[in-house]
């Protein structure tokens, strides 16, 4: 059986779809973009600000799934620019220290226009 994950600490979906699922102790994230959960606007113009909001609604998101950024076990990380890919690299190492499985894929849009978008995989806490 799934469960619907939702928190006002994060963003609401912006499209027909949950900020996460529980299924089988495991929870599955919808990608994260930096927006505010305040007001929905995009929170910053370079890639460490953005970088920094989208794994805060990404850990805000898992934590209301009763999981965190430790218990990750696969993250996918989309950039517009891939030259972004070492500053992207540095905000992300504070959030997974223990270096989880990673795919990252530049591509050339994301959703309102931002830079970054993050999703995870991730244990739930026993």
């Amino acid at each position: 059986m799934m469960k619907r994950v939702e928190t006002k600490l994060a963003p609401a979906a912006i499209g027909p779809y949950s900020q996460a699922v529980i299924c089988n102790g495991m929870v599955y994230t919808s990608g994260q973009i930096p927006l505010s959960p305040a007001d929905g606007g995009i929170v910053g113009t370079e890639i460490r600000e953005q970088a920094k909001q989208a794994l805060e609604n990404l850990k805000a998101v898992l934590e209301a799934a009763g999981s965190g950024p430790e218990l990750a076990v696969k993250t996918t990380c989309f950039l517009t620019d891939m030259g972004d890919f070492p500053a992207f690299n540095e905000v992300y190492a504070q959030y997974f220290p223990d270096c989880p499985a990673r795919s990252c894929v530049g591509l050339s849009a994301l959703p309102k226009g931002v830079k970054v978008e993050v999703e995870a995989i991730a244990q739930i806490r026993e």
